[in-house]
């Protein structure tokens, strides 16, 4: 307290002026300094308003970006090094992590994150869902699609898949993700649009994240249904393949997500236009193969 009180009164000699009025221990502001207190607040607020700027200008080349592990290791990652070369001057940060996640029962898919509009700590978040995220900036990213995928070696092995029906013969590999709102097997959806019964879908290896189901598939565990998207790496370069034409839409899609009022920071919106122009690139997927 005697500090204090010595540099107000070191702060009244300055100015000339009485700027408070001592009395039974109460320190009560003059009519003077009243008058002075509100325009000093702004200037104050305008001052802390120039040293946000420019710690957001320090920080301006660093973009973090959140995505589910199996989009960023899958989809993201084969294709980050064009953006890095593109903009050298901005440093991305990638969190790939998994939230919560509830499973429904046996027999169903697991729905985790659908239309999660949440970035944490990310500047913007590529987000699975239907388009409904309240309060957020949102581009439509990519539309999915399901179909069963297998490696080579297991298609053209002795159990042949020259139709839906010889899955029976195989195991079933299971992406326990929900690509289907109805909230069924991926499998299920997937052998009710192609018009075939008779195949259990119980039984099989379950993979929480699409990443573990695609890999299996290509070490020769049996057949997945999957995102081809996700898959798009492995099926260019032969680990795996299509054995079937038919391919399912998702009910969901991968949407780009981010503040609005941030949207058009700079790095933000030419990490938005790299993605949306990476998803519009065409695919080159292997020949559709029967063995």
């Amino acid at each position: 307290p005697a500090a204090i009180s010595h540099q107000l009164k070191t702060l009244e000699d300055f100015l000339g002026v009485k700027l408070f009025r001592r009395a039974n221990r109460r320190v009560e502001l003059t009519p003077a300094a009243r008058v002075a207190a509100a325009h000093l607040h702004d200037g104050f607020a305008s001052i802390f308003e120039a040293v946000d700027c420019l710690r957001e200008g320090e920080r301006s080349n660093v973009l973090t970006v959140s995505a589910a592990p199996s989009f960023a290791g899958k989809w993201l990652m084969p294709r980050l090094h064009r953006f890095v070369g593109r903009y050298p001057e901005i440093d991305v940060r990638l969190s790939a992590r998994m939230r919560s996640a509830n499973s429904l029962s046996r027999g169903f898919a697991v729905y985790a994150d659908i239309n999660d509009a949440s970035l944490d700590d990310a500047d913007l978040a590529i987000r699975l869902g239907d388009g409904e995220f309240r309060g957020m900036r949102v581009d439509r990213l990519l539309d999915l699609k399901v179909a069963p995928m297998v490696s080579p070696q297991v298609a053209q092995g002795t159990r042949a898949l020259n139709a839906p029906v010889d899955l029976q013969r195989h195991t079933l590999l299971h992406d326990d993700r929900a690509y289907f709102a109805n909230g069924r097997l991926n499998w299920d959806c997937w052998l009710d649009a192609a018009g075939v019964s008779g195949i259990d879908t119980s039984h099989g290896v379950h993979f929480s994240h699409a990443s573990l189901a695609i890999d299996a598939a290509v070490d020769g565990l049996g057949v997945v249904v999957s995102v081809l998207a996700l898959a798009s790496a492995d099926l260019a370069a032969g680990r795996l393949i299509l054995p079937f034409e038919l391919s399912v839409p998702s009910d969901f899609s991968y949407y780009i997500v981010c503040d609005p009022v941030q949207s058009n920071r700079p790095a933000i919106k030419a990490f938005c236009d790299w993605l949306l122009e990476e998803a519009a690139a065409p695919t080159t997927l292997p020949t559709l193969v029967s063995a």
